[in-house]
């Protein structure tokens, strides 16, 4: 009987230590140590302060949706499932787990949701009236403070219940920061009550192209929608909550054609029709301004000579400012052809009017639209917040007090650095999680088939990229993952594309290059993947 009793213990304990070393991203410091807790209807949730209540509320929730369990939460004990925070600061926390319970104790109540995800990660992946707790000590805390997904909304609208599951897995995976794409030539998405027609119109469009650009055919179906603005708080009050910021993009002065299409004054040529690009199927009306059906850059831009087009975005910004408590707007600033402005009379005269001249490294046009963005990057300064700018903003000048996101590469980030900007690094070639995942892909992807972002290249990324002296080493806040959605039009495809590179990128953002080790994430994986399966998630590989 003693050799059964000894082989069950050791089994339990194999599967134990399986399951503990599976924590993503890998804490900095952990700890196997003996025995085990069981979690039951009946264990307490020990939480003595308002924040640490809400954390545990949020833990109950996790524990509702997965396992059907639902815990007492209380003010006060020793025994149980103990949360506390300090006032240490940072997002550190330390997680003890034993016999008689687990106590998470956070520096501040970011580190103690940080804790709550870890213990998370030590529940069974298989549901049942009980849960086993490994006995582990965890000290742990992240290495950079930026650490973001995006999600583009403009080319493919997803519904409120959906952004907040992706918020969900932003949290599950220790990020903090949700950056929406919120407006595209493709569509306007957030509600502007000062401009109903940038929802009425530029919300919509008439169809969409079928297959990769240019496309072999039209969907000829009308589709579209958008945020109301009380859909908007309600989204960032439930980001809040679990400790990410939301920072909203409204786009200039380029992919503004479904702005345009609602108020057509703000092009250079109002009474040009919108043109389809060779090769592309086009549906209903070419009167006129239109929402694009085509993914690509398109001329058609704000008119950058025209007072009328600044007061617009200040009237937008103005409604969707105080929609985000972030300190932070993206303005876009990216892929912005110069060619109308180059022909408008009005933007000449502008450049005239300012004394731009072009040299050996940009022409005027570049010249205005760092005039452009330094003007609007006033505004927002003025409204106690500052500007995030893709990496064009370079061009020209940079604005004071931006912050650079560099996604041609490494080579903006670095420059940024050097001119003491601010940077946060999300390179096409390691985080653009619309790329494929394998060499082949029977799916459409923006890289059809010619490029592909395999998990281990995004696992090995060094964020802080080399030839940087210390100082400017400082000024790399952290980074991001992109998810442009112009082939992705269903929540179920989102999650194939995130999953499980952003568990990856978690772990990347999490901890230094220096100390990761690719084939142990890779055993670990093999629990995460149960985990995408427990939440119903789809995933690439499965």
């Amino acid at each position: 009987m003693r050799v059964i009793f000894s082989l069950i213990a050791c089994f339990i304990l194999s599967n134990i230590r399986a399951q503990e070393i599976s924590i993503i991203p890998q804490p900095q410091s952990l700890t196997v140590k003996s025995g085990s807790f069981i979690i039951s209807r009946s264990t307490p949730i020990v939480a003595a302060s308002k924040a640490d209540r809400d954390i545990a509320v949020l833990f109950n929730s996790y524990l509702k949706s997965y396992y059907g369990l639902s815990l007492p939460v209380v003010s006060k004990g020793t025994k149980g499932i103990v949360l506390g925070t300090t006032a240490a600061g940072g997002e550190g926390y330390t997680l003890e787990s034993g016999n008689t319970g687990v106590k998470i104790t956070g520096n501040s109540a970011a580190g103690t949701f940080y804790g709550i995800q870890s213990l998370i990660q030590l529940l069974p992946v298989q549901k049942g009236s009980t849960l086993t707790i490994p006995s582990v000590s965890i000290t742990d805390a992240p290495d950079r403070a930026y650490r973001g997904m995006m999600l583009d909304v403009g080319r493919h609208f997803f519904p409120v219940a959906f952004v907040k599951k992706y918020i969900d897995y932003i949290a599950l995976h220790k990020m903090n920061y949700f950056h929406w794409h919120l407006t595209e030539d493709q569509g306007w998405r957030i509600e502007i009550k000062k401009y109903p027609e940038l929802t009425s119109v530029g919300a919509w469009r008439n169809g969409t192209i079928t297959g990769n650009f240019p496309g072999d055919g039209n969907d000829k179906k009308r589709y579209g929608g958008f945020y109301t603005q009380a859909q908007v708080k309600e989204i960032v009050a439930y980001a809040a909550k679990r400790y990410i910021t939301v920072i909203p993009e409204i786009e200039m002065p380029g992919h503004a054609s479904a702005a345009i299409a609602s108020y057509p004054y703000l092009s250079c040529f109002p009474d040009e029709p919108t043109q389809p690009l060779k090769g592309v199927s086009w549906n209903g009306a070419l009167k006129g301004k239109q929402v694009q059906q085509a993914w690509a850059v398109y001329p058609d831009v704000f008119c950058a000579g025209k007072e009328t087009t600044f007061k617009f975005l200040e009237d937008v910004l103005s409604e969707v400012l105080p929609l985000f408590p972030a300190p932070y707007v993206h303005i876009g600033g990216d892929e912005c052809p110069k060619d109308n402005w180059k022909r408008c009379p009005l933007c000449q005269k502008k450049i005239q009017d300012l004394g731009i001249k072009g040299d050996s490294t940009h022409t005027a046009e570049h010249y205005l639209q760092s005039y452009f963005i330094q003007r609007m990057e006033k505004f927002i300064n003025s409204k106690g917040k500052n500007i995030i700018g893709w990496d064009e903003i370079l061009e020209g000048g940079l604005a004071p007090h931006a912050t650079v996101m560099s996604w041609r590469g490494e080579k903006g980030g670095i420059e940024a650095a050097r001119q003491k900007h601010q940077v946060i690094m999300t390179p096409n070639n390691y985080v653009y999680f619309d790329y494929q995942q394998s060499p082949k892909e029977d799916s459409l992807t923006i890289t059809n088939n010619r490029n592909f972002l395999p998990i281990e290249k995004v696992y090995n990324w060094d964020i802080v990229p080399p030839g940087l002296t210390d100082d400017e080493k400082k000024l790399i806040w952290g980074g991001q993952a992109n998810l442009w959605t112009e082939y992705i039009s269903n929540p179920k495809k989102v999650e194939y594309m995130l999953f499980p590179r952003m568990s990856a990128l978690s772990e990347a953002l999490w901890k230094p290059k220096a100390s990761r080790n690719f084939e142990d994430f890779q055993k670990r994986m093999e629990l995460q993947k149960k985990r995408y399966q427990l939440w119903g998630a789809d995933y690439f590989g499965k």
